[in-house]
């Protein structure tokens, strides 16, 4: 699976996590800086992204309109990119298992 990084997040997370999840872009990327999250969402679909993203607004569109796209919810308040990267890898089994999981939504990760 593929993830898009929302605006909130550092562009840099998908080149650092490229080994665990290849062909992961971020929103700036793809044409996408300082869009609205319901552009962001549709591209997420369009294109086969699960969307992590630190806004709860991405939350609570995950609970209205189900999935796709999947969404995981990085709750780490202001932090460091590595804070972020390193939740990801510590996680990563747990990623994958909700992004195969046939009925999940969204994933809450923090500390």
């Amino acid at each position: 699976m593929k993830l898009l990084f929302d605006e909130n997040l550092s562009h840099t997370l998908a080149e650092r996590l490229s080994d665990l999840f290849p062909d992961s872009t971020h929103v700036r990327n793809v044409g996408l800086k300082a869009s609205d999250d319901p552009l962001v969402w549709q591209y997420a679909v369009d294109n086969d992204f699960a969307l992590d993203s630190k806004d709860a607004d991405m939350h609570d569109r995950s609970l209205l309109q189900g999935f796709p796209p999947k969404v995981i919810w990085i709750r780490l308040g202001n932090c460091s990119t590595a804070a972020v990267e390193h939740l990801v890898r510590r996680e990563i089994q747990e990623i994958n298992n909700f992004l195969v999981d046939d009925y999940a939504s969204f994933l809450a990760l923090s500390k």
